[in-house]
Order: C-alpha cells, then sequence, then structure tokens
C-alpha cells in the first residue's frame, strides 16, 4: 500500500487512494486473522459506496479468497439471516468478515465474543447527523445550561460509540481481540483523551499511526501469541515459547518443500 493517510473526513472519505488503502488493509488482516473479523462504518451511505468501489478495484474478490463476507443492512431479517451465517462461518473454520455501522443494531447490542470476533475495525470516527432537529434542540440545551462546546459534546459523543463498536469483541476475562481505529485523527491527543481507561491503558505508543505493513506484523504476533494453548492450571502461563513457535513453523515449512 502506499503511504496515504487514511480518514473518513468528508474532503477525504471519496478519494481513491484512501478506499483503496483501507480495502487492502483489510485484505491483508484477513491474511493475518484467524476466524472472525468485524468492521464498522459511519454510516450506510458510506458502506455501500466503499462496497461499491471495492467491488470495482477487485477487492471483495480478494477478501472472498480468504473469508467470507456478510453485509449489515437496514432490513432486520436480511441483518439477522446475516449474522446466522457469519457465526456458522465461523464455527465451520471458513471465517468470515461482517461489515457493520455504527449506531446500527448491531453495533448497539450484538456480541462477538470468542471466534467471532478476533478483530474489529473502525472505519473513521462516526459523528452524529448534525442536521438532526434533536440533535440541533439537545446541543442548544448544553450550551445554555452547562457551556458545554458543541464540538467537545459531538467529539465526547463519536468517540464513545467508537469505544462501544470496539469493545463488542471483549466479551469476558478471558477473550481477546485486536481493536483497529483506522483513521488518522485518532492519534490527536484530543480523540485519544477521550477513549475509556480500559483502552488507553492497553494502547502503546508504538502501536499509533502504524502503516498498513508494520499493522499486519502486529496483528500476526498477537495472534501468535494469543493462540499458545492454555490449560485451567496454568492461566498466566505460556506453555510455548516464541522461539518454539518458531521452530515448529520451520519444520512444518521444511516437511511441505520436501
Amino acid at each position: 500500500a502506499d503511504q496515504l493517510p487514511v480518514s473518513t473526513k468528508f474532503d477525504m472519505r471519496q478519494d481513491p487512494g484512501v478506499i483503496r488503502n483501507y480495502g487492502r488493509m483489510l485484505v491483508d488482516l484477513a491474511a493475518a486473522v484467524p476466524d472472525g473479523i468485524i468492521c464498522f462504518f459511519v454510516s450506510y451511505t458510506y458502506m455501500d459506496s466503499i462496497v461499491s468501489s471495492w467491488q470495482d478495484m477487485g477487492i471483495l474478490s480478494d477478501l472472498m479468497a480468504h473469508k467470507l463476507v456478510f453485509i449489515e443492512t437496514k432490513d432486520v431479517v436480511e441483518t439477522t439471516l446475516a449474522l446466522d451465517n457469519y457465526r456458522r462461518a465461523c464455527d465451520c473454520g471458513r471465517g468470515a468478515i461482517f461489515l457493520s455501522v455504527a449506531r446500527g443494531k448491531v453495533a448497539e447490542g450484538i456480541d462477538f465474543d470468542r471466534h467471532y470476533g478476533r478483530c474489529v475495525v473502525m472505519f473513521g470516527i462516526p459523528y452524529q447527523y448534525t442536521l438532526s432537529r434533536i440533535l440541533r434542540a439537545r446541543l442548544e440545551y448544553l450550551k445554555e445550561t452547562f457551556q458545554v462546546k458543541e464540538s467537545d459534546y459531538l467529539a465526547f459523543d463519536a468517540i464513545r460509540q467508537a469505544a462501544q463498536c470496539v469493545g463488542r469483541v471483549i466479551r469476558s476475562k478471558a477473550d481477546y481481540g485486536l481493536m483497529v481505529f483506522a483513521d488518522k485523527r485518532y492519534q490527536r491527543g484530543d480523540k485519544r483523551d477521550k477513549l475509556p481507561k480500559w483502552i488507553t491503558t492497553n494502547l502503546k505508543d508504538a502501536n499509533v499511526n502504524l502503516s498498513a505493513d508494520m499493522l499486519v506484523s502486529i496483528a500476526r504476533d498477537f495472534m501468535r501469541e494469543m493462540a499458545q494453548p492454555v490449560e485451567g492450571d496454568t492461566v498466566g502461563k505460556s506453555l510455548l515459547s516464541v522461539e518454539a513457535v518458531n521452530a515448529l513453523e520451520m519444520a512444518r515449512n521444511s516437511q511441505s518443500m520436501a
């Protein structure tokens, strides 16, 4: 991929380079992450335009080579059927990708625990539609009553919604998953500071403002580390060291080449 930063800002969201980089990043993640991947977009309109562009660019076919792809729609029955088939694909080992929308049905109440969600990608920052009359009235009330700035409230609400989306994959203390905030604006302090503490305490500076190649490398290392076999009496201990895993991979590769 090129070095063009990714973002869903209005002046960048239709840039073919941004759309292509988003797609190539997801293809690389699909090749590196096992089982299920959930993706959240800022709106149905943006998701539809992205999927259409990916189809024209051949990215969807590349995704299908690694995992099945399912999409949330505004129809409840269609979305329920897509979710059932998504879980079935994860159960049988085929792996799947579920494309969803922040503030939608899936983001509000569906859990992707265990192998149903080994990675979640938040494409952009899910700001509310600011021309809504209800939202405008709420913003005016907050400004007049509590002197809360409009920009502060909208940013806080958007980051809270993003945190709710990525939190769909961590549903117990024994669960694990990779969280990807795919927008250059998340590296700014005014955005990162609004993330909940359970995210910021695990967000290292080395994992901020990554290129797609670095992201995939970290994803591979994380999944390999978390995939170590664990018994009930060995919680907190890794039964295989990184060196042992590398030795097993080398032995497997030598057998396949023989």
